[in-house]
Formats: structure tokens, sequence, C-alpha cells
């Protein structure tokens, strides 16, 4: 199966994250989810949640909440909105303030994680966001002195370094004979799947990732490490937030 399809529907996002408008036709619909043969909302995963916007047809909106992925990817409309009829032509807008948010936050935390493992050779165990705000866990066993503003200062210095961010896909094969490709401490690739996105801060950080980014790591922003908290013994959460 192709990278960008899931289920029947064609993921524009994957390709073009800088699309926010796009034609398709209803394949499946019901107020629990809409099915649309072509998509650029983002349905949501590792960690970023997903898309929200409209769809217009015949003269309609209905109102884009969030996502759910089964055997097909389903849109789920807003309660007591219309939903659009099998076969109709939608037009669909992800809403672009949320969605640039989220690209500008995610690529943040990639630099995150490649500052924290690059110097301090620590592995991601789990990580979250919303617009502007993030959290990301590491298994690392001691805080050094001076850690919180010593990732901070790291973190900008790579992001004024407007480090281009590139997007490809790759035979798994391939992917995972780049050296750290996977920063999490378990795989969360699955087997089934053959060809890999790759998301690489070009002389920063390289990782599998199916999310949305930003182009450069300028386009961030400014990183603020907002809070490190304990998690157990030898885990660390790092809270962010991103602003301009």
């Amino acid at each position: 199966m192709s990278f960008d399809l899931h289920g029947r529907t064609q993921r524009l996002e994957l390709t073009d994250q800088n699309l926010r408008s796009f034609e398709a036709v209803v394949l499946d619909s019901s107020p629990e989810g809409i099915v649309l043969s072509r998509s650029a909302f983002y349905p949501g995963g590792g960690g970023q949640p997903a898309d929200h916007g409209t769809l217009l047809w015949q003269g309609v909106e209905t109102r884009i909440v969030g996502a759910r992925k089964g055997d097909d990817l389903y849109l789920i409309p807003a309660e007591g909105d219309p939903v659009p009829p099998v076969g109709t032509t939608v037009r669909g807008a992800v809403a672009d303030e949320r969605r640039s948010a989220l690209m500008r936050t995610h690529s943040g935390l990639h630099v995150l994680c490649g500052v924290v493992f690059r110097d301090y050779g620590a592995l991601v165990t789990g990580g979250n966001m919303e617009p502007y705000s993030a959290r990301m866990d590491f298994n690392l066993p001691e805080v050094p002195p001076g850690f919180k503003e010593a990732v901070e200062e790291a973190c900008n210095a790579e992001i004024v370094a407007d480090r281009r961010i590139d997007i490809r896909v790759l035979p798994r094969e391939e992917a995972f004979a780049i050296p750290d490709i996977i920063r999490t401490a378990t795989n969360l690739v699955p087997p089934e799947v053959e060809q890999v996105r790759i998301v690489d801060i070009v002389g920063l950080d390289t990782q599998a990732d199916g999310g949305t980014h930003v182009a450069s790591t300028k386009q961030i922003g400014r990183i603020k490490v907002a809070k490190i908290e304990s998690k157990g013994r030898g885990f660390r959460r790092l809270r962010i937030t991103v602003s301009d």
C-alpha cells in the first residue's frame, strides 16, 4: 500500500504540509464519521492532535472537530451539523491557525529531542502537544546542574541556525539502516509498514515521523523550557512553549 493512503483516503497532507484546501468525493457518511476520497486533514498521531476545519457542499457547511483511524480514515463532524451524502463533492478547508501552530510546535519538539539526544544521550519515552505547548519525556537518570537553561539555549541556537527540515519516504530496510533513526525507547513503527516517512532537521535530528512540520527551524519561533518534572526513577518530563 502507498504510504499516503489510509483505507480509501489519499492523505494529501503527507506530501504537501502547506495545503489548506482541497476537493474530494464523499465515500461514506454518518454523524460518527465522514470518509473522503482524499483529505488534507492530519488525523492525529505521534502526539500531534488532529486538524480542525470545515467541509463545504451544496451551500452547506459541516464543521470538522477531529478524526479517528480504523479501516478507513473518518473525519468527525461537530455534533448536530449536517453531513454530506455519499457521492457528494465537497471542498475541505483545514483551519490554518491551528495547523500552523501545531507544525511549529511539532518541529520544536524535534529540535528538543535532537538537542537532548546529542548532548545527553537520552531517548524519548513519550510526548504530547497542543498548539504552542508540549511535553516530552526522556529516560534521563540524572539532571545535571543548569540543565534547563542549557537545553533552552541550545534549542534556540538551533532555531537561529535556520536548519532546513526535509521530508522523504524510504523503504523500511533503507530507513532503519540510518543510525539512530528511532529516537524513542520503543520502536513505534508497526512491522507491517513497508515505507517509512522520515523527518530530517538537517545536521541535528533525523527521525521516522508521520506528522506535519515547518520548512526550517527558524519558522518555529522561540522555545522556552517552562518546567522539568520527575516521572519516576530515571525519567524526566520537559514542558515547553513555543512563541514568536
